[in-house]
């Protein structure tokens, strides 16, 4: 077993470049490189691209996981179902070792990539609060547009068998889980939000998520952006434009996320949030039912 860092990069497939460039702006991704048959965005952090558009049917092409070390690239390589050590496609080069889940889902370790300089964007202001007023003389002005998309911050998949599929990404890549949801009876786990186990350092509430229920196949991804402000930003400049909102606005209960969904021109459903909770690899599994795992603080997991 390797302990992944983070999540790298996901994967869709689609016909029409030219419409999933017009999408990836509008949501705030930033283009860093395109061919013939990929589209490559990035956010404004440091890594060199988390999101590929290929040229294709529509569908789901993967998802891309961070070693932290060349020896954790070998040692993933040595195991039950690998591919060998091989280069990264797209900007910033590295190396990568290919697996399939037990669905038939690519899944990348990747290692060595070249950072990037990170792009201008609006940092969150104090806030003021009825218990702290932190802003004194600094004026709260907001510039109308897409959202700044940072990072990659999760992505989650459908499948066939929760079970299999969690004790296959834990075993070989260190996944430990943040919250279990069960079905019925408590013993029934239909998913669990996992998240990176690197010890005291703390990481987000889950980083991916397999769900045993439905049909197996890409539920979204969810990209960070700085406040809530930006959240809603995003949404007010999304309204605008032709594409399809999926949910929210709302704050999540488990992961506290306030989150806002969007749906591509092929259905692949792509979330902002921001503000989640971290969580240490000492903090303990909850469990709950679906109704918590669906359930807000405040807003809705649905169509406004």
């Amino acid at each position: 077993m390797i302990k992944v860092t983070d999540i790298a990069f996901v994967r869709l497939t689609a016909p029409d470049l030219d419409k999933a460039q017009q999408f990836c702006d509008d949501f705030g991704l930033v283009t860093a490189e395109r061919s013939d048959g990929a589209l490559y965005s990035r956010g404004s952090d440091c890594s060199p691209w988390i999101h590929v558009v290929e040229k294709g049917e529509p569908g789901f092409g993967g998802v891309g996981f961070d070693a932290a070390s060349a020896d954790d690239l070998e040692a993933a390589a040595a195991m039950e179902g690998a591919g060998p050590i091989e280069d990264l496609d797209g900007p910033g080069g590295g190396k990568r070792v290919r697996f399939q889940d037990p669905d038939g889902f690519n899944v990348e370790i990747v290692h060595g990539r070249e950072p990037r300089e990170g792009l201008p964007t609006t940092r969150a202001l104090p806030y003021n609060t009825g218990n702290e007023h932190r802003r004194v003389n600094v004026l709260q002005r907001l510039d109308p547009g897409p959202c700044r998309v940072k990072r990659l911050g999760h992505c989650v998949v459908r499948v066939s068998d929760f079970e299999k599929s969690s004790e296959w990404y834990q075993s070989r890549f260190g996944f430990i889980r943040s919250d279990e949801i069960y079905l019925g009876d408590e013993n029934n786990i239909v998913t669990a939000f996992m998240r990176c186990d690197r010890g005291e350092i703390p990481v987000d509430h889950h980083t991916f998520l397999c769900v045993g229920l439905g049909e197996p196949g890409f539920d979204h991804a969810a990209f960070e952006v700085e406040d809530i402000d930006a959240v809603m930003l995003g949404n007010d400049h999304l309204k605008q434009t032709d594409w399809e909102h999926h949910a929210g606005i709302g704050r999540h209960l488990l992961g506290s996320q306030v989150f806002d969904y969007w749906k591509d021109p092929w259905g692949h459903v792509h979330e902002h949030f921001t503000d989640g909770d971290l969580l240490d690899a000492g903090v303990k599994t909850g469990k709950f039912d679906p109704a918590v795992a669906l359930g807000t603080q405040w807003g809705k997991f649905g169509p406004a």
